[in-house]
């Protein structure tokens, strides 16, 4: 009896490990889809130097935790930004043979292998960068150095499709950069060729441009672009991603599009603004910043503050509203995977480890809890709310099926809200969604005519509400 039980959980542990989420784009064009085309929620967590950075027990340490927090994404770089070609991973080796792109150094690979393995068996989907986009030229020069062409990153995308052929992976060109020319264009085609010729075009391939823009301004009618992406950045509270949404929705022919970097939590509002990237890591900023162990002592030196969970929820749910596939969360000190005593990016508030469980990757479970399950029946649609609707803090995103059997309406400030109850089919059923815990509250049942204001249990700064709206059957 023992024999039998190790040897159905021997099948079943390779049944896992075997199984790969090979997304595909809905025949709307609208969201993604698993192989059985069901409906995929894009939650993605930038961990830019997981492959880099981080040994095994600490990379497994990293997904499981992200796949109990309910993400479904994970985006890294195969050639990471800090100092990815020259400084080895935490086992002494380095991406290529002589800075060559055509001589892959197995032992990297083989690292870069057990994390991607690991993800698969967690559920998780790798968004995976072959590069960051410092290798080649840019109008951003980054650390590099510059070592692509045409001919090598064909080459490079060729050997990385094969290898990942069968595996749960989404390839993102680009890494914080935009098209410099045609001849850059040339070597981003280039790549995109070489891992459709490794994976057979089984997976599916956007781009990640620099803050404030969009990979449909340069890319979208590009045949390899399988989807947009923008980066909403960190410049600014209540970054209007509704807008990006919005220029992204309109674009034909229909791509679904993701926000790939909005603003991290935990990361310093204008950062660029207060350090000096010119200087060593810990040189960076003014001597007193920083505690000896280079975490930040003193976060008067950053005039604009930081960034909140409460932020994180507010682009979250702006961006989901308004039609984007997913959505990724960000936090300072995990894409950089900072450890204290270390070399940084950008100054962090405290390690990758205890970054881990802050609030803003909690969130991330309760926008599962309450969107996917009606994600890909949801079209963005204000028109559902009565009067004017500024920009700002207090813009108001909405979202309904077409049948209008259910909306949700996001209240970033707990603002009241008039909405038009003539939409619905039927008496509607309210409640409140409260997206700091995930609790649902029954509001009452309501008619179908008329305009009806909403006013949420509490409002201000930090308190926002999602109003759910059903068709009472």
């Amino acid at each position: 009896m023992k024999k039998l039980s190790l040897s159905v959980l021997l099948i079943f542990i390779f049944l896992v490990n075997s199984y790969a989420q090979i997304l595909k784009v809905s025949d709307n064009h609208r969201y993604l889809v698993k192989k059985d085309n069901s409906p995929f929620l894009w939650l993605g967590d930038t961990a830019w130097e997981l492959f880099h950075k981080l040994n095994r027990e600490e990379a497994t340490e990293y997904l499981e935790n992200r796949a109990k927090k309910g993400f479904s994404v994970i985006q890294a770089v195969v050639l990471a930004e800090i100092e990815g070609l020259r400084s080895p991973n935490p086992y002494g080796e380095v991406p290529f043979k002589d800075l060559d792109p055509t001589q892959p150094n197995e032992a990297y690979f083989k690292h870069v292998d057990f994390i991607v393995n690991k993800a698969q068996e967690l559920g998780l989907v790798i968004g995976m960068l072959p590069t960051w986009g410092d290798k080649i030229y840019s109008e951003n020069p980054g650390a590099g150095p510059i070592v692509f062409n045409k001919e090598n990153a064909r080459v490079y995308g060729k050997f990385l499709g094969k290898r990942y052929k069968d595996k749960s992976i989404v390839w993102i060109l680009g890494g914080d950069r935009n098209i410099a020319n045609n001849e850059v264009l040339d070597i981003w085609r280039a790549m995109a060729d070489g891992l459709k010729e490794g994976d057979g075009g089984k997976h599916l391939i956007t781009f990640h441009p620099r803050g404030g823009t969009s990979s449909s301004k340069m890319l979208h009618n590009e045949e390899w672009l399988d989807f947009n992406m923008y980066q909403s950045g960190h410049h600014q509270r209540f970054i209007n991603v509704y807008d990006y949404a919005k220029n992204d929705w309109e674009q034909q022919p229909v791509k679904l599009y993701v926000d790939g970097e909005p603003a991290y939590e935990d990361i310093a509002v204008k950062f660029w603004e207060y350090v000096d990237f010119s200087k060593p890591s810990k040189k960076r900023v003014p001597e007193g910043v920083l505690n000896n162990d280079g975490t930040i002592r003193d976060k008067s030196h950053f005039k604009d503050g930081f960034f909140t969970d409460y932020d994180i929820r507010v682009h979250a749910y702006w961006n989901l509203l308004s039609g984007a596939c997913g959505y990724t969360y960000g936090n300072n000190a995990v894409w950089q995977m900072f450890k204290k005593g270390g070399e940084f990016a950008i100054p962090c508030l405290f390690d990758w480890q205890e970054s881990l469980d802050r609030p803003g990757a909690f969130d991330i479970q309760n926008v599962r809890k309450i969107l996917e399950p009606v994600f890909y029946k949801l079209l963005p649609d204000n028109s559902i709310i009565s009067g004017q609707n500024p920009g700002g803090q207090n813009h108001i995103c909405a979202a309904a099926s077409s049948d209008f059997s259910i909306a949700l309406i996001y209240l970033s400030t707990g603002q009241p809200v008039k909405t038009e109850m003539g939409k619905f089919q039927n008496r509607v059923k309210a409640s409140w969604f409260n997206p700091r815990n995930g609790f649902k509250n029954k509001i009452g049942v309501f008619r179908n005519s008329g305009i009806f204001e909403f006013t949420p249990p509490s409002s201000g700064i930090g308190d926002d509400w999602l109003l759910v709206l059903e068709t009472k059957q």
